[in-house]
């Protein structure tokens, strides 16, 4: 069973920045398109960042130039990196892992992210 355990999140200001972090366990890591999802108090969650397993990236209109969605294959891990945090950023911070190889896909438990004055 892959896990995805995911590190980073808390409280900033706005305007500051922010680096989550998602480790999984595996050997496929190469072979997974990976995301970052998130979902406010009383929203449905939704896609924040994607990253293909080529390197291709997508991101909401909502964080265009302010989030970049990166990959380390060697180390097991995808980070999200924000810059520019607003209120409206505040959410649980979620990682998904799609493996094309066995098409199962994982999630992970979670950071709240929170951008207060």
């Amino acid at each position: 069973q892959v896990q995805l355990v995911e590190s980073g999140g808390g409280l900033v200001q706005p305007g500051g920045s922010l680096r989550l972090s998602c480790a999984a366990s595996g050997s496929n890591f190469r072979f997974y398109v990976l995301a970052w999802y998130r979902q406010a108090p009383g929203k449905q969650r939704e896609l924040v960042a994607g990253i293909t397993r080529l390197g291709s990236t997508n991101y909401a209109d909502s964080v265009k130039g302010r989030f970049t969605i990166s990959r380390d294959n060697a180390k097991n891990t995808t980070y999200l990196q924000m810059n520019s945090l607003k209120p409206e950023d505040t959410a649980v911070y979620y990682c998904n892992a799609k493996d094309t190889i066995t098409m199962n896909t994982y999630w992970g438990q979670g950071t709240q992210v929170t951008v207060s004055s």
